[in-house]
């Protein structure tokens, strides 16, 4: 038998896991200027990937990098649910999340919309 899928299946799962409060609490913290940690991250687990030598331990750290490169885009999408009410602010930064509410104020209003929210928000 092979169980090496079955491992990978659970490595991807539990990195999943792990990472979704990760990027919760890196936002809170440090707001949407973390994500280079996220990258920082992707990197170091993809060089480890690459020096692997066993093809399942290589294969669940660039299923690591991966949700680590993941984690970026994440915590760009968690300001924008901590600016519309969906997750708590951080109470040291509230004059900064009043001031994202005012720049962003016609996309919260109508949801999101992917091709300009990208812009608005990486660009500021």
């Amino acid at each position: 038998m092979n169980f090496s899928g079955i491992i990978v299946g659970a490595a991807v799962f539990f990195s999943i896991g792990i990472f979704h409060p990760i990027t919760i609490k890196l936002e809170y913290y440090f707001g949407r200027k973390g994500w280079w940690a996220f990258f920082i991250m992707g990197l170091i687990f993809t060089i480890i990937s690459l020096f692997m030598d066993n093809q399942t331990v290589s294969t669940i750290f660039a299923a690591l990098a991966f949700s680590a490169f993941w984690g970026i885009h994440e915590v760009l999408q968690q300001e924008m649910r901590v600016l519309r009410g969906w997750f708590p602010e951080n109470p040291k930064r509230h004059e900064y999340y009043e001031r994202r509410r005012e720049e962003l104020k016609d996309i919260l209003k109508g949801g999101p919309s992917h091709d300009h929210l990208k812009e608005k928000i990486c660009n500021k």
